[in-house]
């Protein structure tokens, strides 16, 4: 079972939503608390039924070979309206319901999203890393906030994003002649080494691998298709559970 750092009701106004993140972002540590990584996951949404249901992906990938080693995916109804700044509270929910089924969690998240990229330095990176007290990285697709020079057209190359004097995150460029991405700190973990691990995460994509993963699982994946590997997994640890109580013998 998932051990929350914090908790807190979901079923919020968003004017009740918006000062909650304002209350928990003093809590974020954009300094590097990380222990050794060796297994790095993605995190995405994507939504069914004309966004009535909400279907949350994680995948975890070994590290730094960046094999696939496990899959999980939840699903449940969507409780929260889409406004900009407060996807979190929206996407979230499934999201730890997803990290509840691995087997275990892993070292690092990179999140589909902001981190400190976000006007109030709160997004769905900081929200996750905070409650189950992971390292996260943000790894948005594009600008919610800030502004920034032009970034080179070579892998690597990045740029300060700022806003109202502040850095929040960078602009880095994974792939030339592709849009860069937008990474900022979610917890645990610092601007300059957020940047190294997408980097690291990065082979011929523009996304890593994590979140490209994820994102595959998330929202590319038909439904029937996810309800087959949900099966799936049910039956295998259905197996597993008899196995373990001596139910089922499958030794030849």
């Amino acid at each position: 079972m998932i051990e929350t750092q914090y908790s807190h009701a979901w079923n919020l106004s968003s004017e009740e939503a918006v000062q909650l993140q304002h209350r928990l972002k003093s809590n974020i540590i954009t300094i590097d608390q990380l222990g050794e990584v060796r297994s790095v996951a993605g995190v995405d949404v994507g939504f069914e039924d004309g966004g009535n249901t909400t279907r949350a992906a994680v995948a975890v990938l070994s590290f730094p070979d960046l094999r696939l080693v496990e899959r999980s995916v939840a699903r449940r109804p969507t409780s929260f309206p889409y406004v900009p700044g407060l996807l979190s509270f929206r996407e979230v929910p499934a999201v730890l319901d997803a990290l509840e089924k691995l087997r275990t969690l892993p070292d690092l998240l990179l999140c589909d999203g902001q981190g400190t990229a976000h006007p109030r330095r709160f997004g769905i990176a900081c929200h996750l890393g905070l409650l189950i007290n992971l390292p996260a990285i943000g790894v948005g697709k594009s600008l919610l906030v800030g502004k920034y020079e032009e970034v080179l057209d070579t892998k690597g190359a990045w740029q300060p994003l700022t806003h109202r004097g502040e850095t929040i995150g960078a602009v880095l460029r994974t792939r030339p002649g592709t849009k860069p991405l937008y990474i900022s700190p979610g917890h645990r973990i610092s601007l300059a080494t957020a940047i190294d691990f997408v980097l690291r995460c990065t082979t011929r994509y523009r996304l890593p691998e994590t979140t490209r993963f994820a994102h595959k699982l998330a929202s590319e994946t038909p439904a029937a298709q996810i309800d087959a590997m949900l099966a799936d997994k049910e039956r295998n640890l259905e197996t597993e559970e008899q196995v373990k109580q001596g139910q089922l013998d499958l030794s030849i």
